[in-house]
C-alpha cells in the first residue's frame, strides 16, 4: 500500500471516537494543510509547527488584532531612558504542563535557545549584553546600543516561534529538537497518543492562567479554552478530507483543495471563508553554497524568467485566491512596495533568459528540486519550476518527495551525491514575512542564514539599518532599499502570495482572523 493510502485510511479511522474518552468530553478535530513532521517550534520554520507550537507554548508578549505588541505571559517591561536597559516582570501564577512554576531562569533559557535560531532573535542576541534572571519573577536584559524592537521581537507571531519552556529543556542544543513537549500554554500535549503521519492529540491545561485586561486578537488575549481535546488528523488526500467534512467526522479543514471550494460552499453545514488575508508567500529558495547557485549571475537569470501569474495559476485558476506582483513584504501589510521589482515578473521572455542563463557561466551542471508530492501550495510550484528551468536551458532533477523529507533535507550543505539539494519551494506564513526584522529572507550572514545560506554584506547593512532606524519614514526608506538588493542578488524566487479559504462545520464558533488558533473555539 502506498504511504499516502495509508495515511488516508489511518486518518479516516482514528476520526472514530476512542473507546477511553470520559463521556462528554468536547473534542475539536482539525486537519491541518501538511502533516505535523517536526514539533519543536525552534528548530524548525514551518508554519503547521508554529500553530502547533501555539497550543502547547506561551509567549513573554504578543501580537494583536491592530498589530500592536501586548503583554502575554509578562505582567509589563521596564525601560530606562534611552532603551538599553529593560526588566520584564512575569504574571503571577504561571505554571508548566509539568505543574513547575515558570521561573525567570526558565525565560532567559528558552529566550537564549531561540535567538540561536531565529533571525530575529539572532538580531536581538547580537544586540544583547547581558540577559539574566535577577530573581523568579524577573529577567533583565542590558542591550549594547538602544534596541527599541525587543519586545516586537519577542512578541511575532511568524516561525521560529519564541517558545517559553522550562530550563532543563531549553538547555537543548538548538540545533537538536527537545525530547519533550513541556510548555505553559492552554493546552498539553498528550504524546501516548501521537501516530506520526497520521494524529496528534492536546488537551486542556486546566492549570492555565489567562491574560486579562488588553489588546487581543491573534496571538494576544485571554486564550480560553471552549473545548477539552484537540485532535488533529493528516489527510494528505483532498476529497477524503472534504468528505469527512462534510460527514462531520471532522471539524476543521485548514486549507481545502481549490478545486472542491465550489462543492463545500454548497454545503449547508459547512462554512467556507477567508481569515487569513496574509495567506502564505510562496517562493523558490536557492543554495548558495553549492555550485550552480552559487553564482549570483545564474540565480538573477533565473528570477527574471519568473512569471509569477504562471506559479499562481498551477495552484488555482481562480485569480481571487492569490495575488502577483509582491516582493520580499507580504501583500496588503505596511513594508509591502514595488521598490526593486520593475520589469520583473511578467511573462517570460524565453530568448531572453536562455541567453541569460548562457552569459551566467552555467556549465549544465544538475540541479536537484525538492518537491513535497503532499503539500497543496509547495507542491505546484516544484512542477511549475522543473518546468521552467528547463525551458530556460538548465539541467533539472526534480526530486518527489513529501514535506517532512523536505523539512529534514533542507538542513544540509552536503553535496547533491550526498543528499544535497539546490532548490526547494516554501510557503511562507503572510504573518512571518511583514518586516525586515522578522523575515527570515532578509538576512545576508551566511551559516546563521535561513536555509540556502546566502552571504551579503549589502543586506545586512541594510537589515541593521531597518534596526535601528529612529522613526517610521528611516524604517521604510530601509525595507525598499532592502528589496532592492534581494532582487540584485536573488538568494530567493518570489512566486506570488496565497490566499486560501479555510472550511470548517456550521457549528463551530469562535474562529477568528490569521492562522489557526484554538483558544476561544468551541462547537455549538
Amino acid at each position: 500500500m502506498q504511504r499516502r493510502t495509508f495515511l488516508a485510511s489511518a486518518a479516516a479511522t482514528l476520526v472514530a471516537p476512542s473507546v477511553v474518552r470520559a463521556a462528554g468530553t468536547s473534542v475539536l478535530r482539525f486537519v491541518p494543510y501538511v502533516d505535523l513532521a517536526v514539533l519543536d517550534p525552534v528548530t524548525n520554520t514551518n508554519a503547521v509547527t508554529r500553530t502547533h507550537a501555539y497550543l502547547v507554548f506561551d509567549t513573554l508578549f504578543a501580537t494583536d488584532s491592530e498589530f500592536r505588541i501586548q503583554p502575554q505571559m509578562a505582567e509589563g517591561a521596564r525601560w530606562n531612558p534611552d532603551y538599553t536597559d529593560c526588566t520584564i516582570t512575569l504574571r503571577e501564577g504561571l505554571r508548566f504542563h509539568d505543574n513547575s512554576p515558570v521561573l525567570g531562569r526558565d525565560v532567559v533559557a528558552s529566550l537564549k535557545r531561540w535567538g540561536a535560531r531565529d533571525v530575529f532573535g539572532l538580531a536581538v542576541l547580537e544586540a544583547v549584553a547581558e540577559m539574566s534572571a535577577p530573581d523568579d519573577r524577573n529577567v533583565r536584559i542590558r542591550m549594547r546600543a538602544p534596541f527599541r524592537q525587543l519586545l516586537s521581537a519577542f512578541g511575532k507571531m511568524g516561525p521560529n516561534m519564541p517558545a517559553i519552556m522550562p530550563e532543563r529543556l531549553a538547555a537543548t542544543d538548538s540545533l537538536k529538537s527537545v525530547k519533550e513537549l513541556i510548555g505553559s500554554g492552554p493546552f498539553r500535549f498528550v504524546p501516548a497518543e501521537r501516530v506520526p503521519g497520521a494524529k496528534v492529540v492536546y488537551e486542556k491545561f486546566e492549570g492555565y492562567v489567562p491574560r486579562q485586561g488588553g489588546g487581543s486578537g491573534f496571538t494576544a488575549g485571554p486564550k480560553n479554552v471552549l473545548v477539552d481535546r484537540v485532535e488533529w488528523l493528516t489527510m494528505p488526500e483532498p476529497a477524503t478530507a472534504m468528505a469527512a467534512l462534510i460527514r462531520g467526522e471532522i471539524d476543521w479543514l485548514e486549507t481545502p483543495s481549490p478545486d472542491l471550494l465550489g462543492q463545500l460552499r454548497r454545503e449547508k453545514n459547512v462554512r467556507v471563508e477567508t481569515v487569513d488575508s496574509t495567506g502564505q508567500m510562496a517562493i523558490l529558495r536557492f543554495n548558495t553554497v553549492i555550485p550552480p547557485f552559487d553564482n549570483e549571475k545564474l540565480r538573477l537569470a533565473v528570477l527574471r524568467a519568473v512569471d509569477q501569474t504562471e506559479f499562481m495559476r498551477a495552484y488555482s485558476d481562480d485569480s481571487a485566491l492569490w495575488k502577483v506582483g509582491v516582493g520580499v513584504y507580504t501583500g496588503g501589510t505596511p513594508f509591502a512596495s514595488k521598490a526593486g521589482l520593475d520589469g520583473l515578473f511578467g511573462p517570460t521572455d524565453f530568448a531572453r533568459a536562455k541567453a541569460e542563463v548562457a552569459a551566467s557561466g552555467y556549465k549544465g551542471e544538475k540541479i536537484v528540486i525538492l518537491g513535497a508530492t503532499d503539500h497543496p501550495v509547495n507542491g505546484p510550484m516544484a512542477n511549475v519550476a522543473a518546468d521552467l528551468f528547463k525551458k530556460i536551458g538548465l539541467n533539472v532533477d526534480l526530486q518527489p518527495v513529501d514535506s517532512g523529507t523536505v523539512f529534514q533535507r533542507r538542513n544540509s550543505k552536503a553535496p547533491l551525491d550526498k543528499g544535497g539539494w539546490n532548490v526547494f519551494p516554501a510557503a511562507l506564513s503572510g504573518m512571518g514575512q511583514t518586516t525586515p526584522a522578522e523575515s527570515y529572507l532578509t538576512r545576508g550572514n551566511g551559516a546563521g542564514a535561513w536555509y540556502g545560506w546566502p552571504t551579503s554584506s549589502k543586506v545586512e547593512e541594510l537589515h541593521d539599518a531597518f534596526l535601528s532606524a529612529p522613526d517610521e519614514a528611516a524604517q521604510h526608506k530601509a525595507a525598499d532599499a532592502l528589496q532592492v538588493v534581494l532582487m540584485q542578488e536573488a538568494p530567493f524566487l518570489p512566486l506570488g502570495q496565497v490566499i486560501s479559504p479555510t472550511a470548517y462545520r456550521a457549528n463551530i464558533t469562535g474562529i477568528t482572523p490569521g492562522f489557526p488558533r484554538f483558544w476561544g473555539v468551541g462547537k455549538a
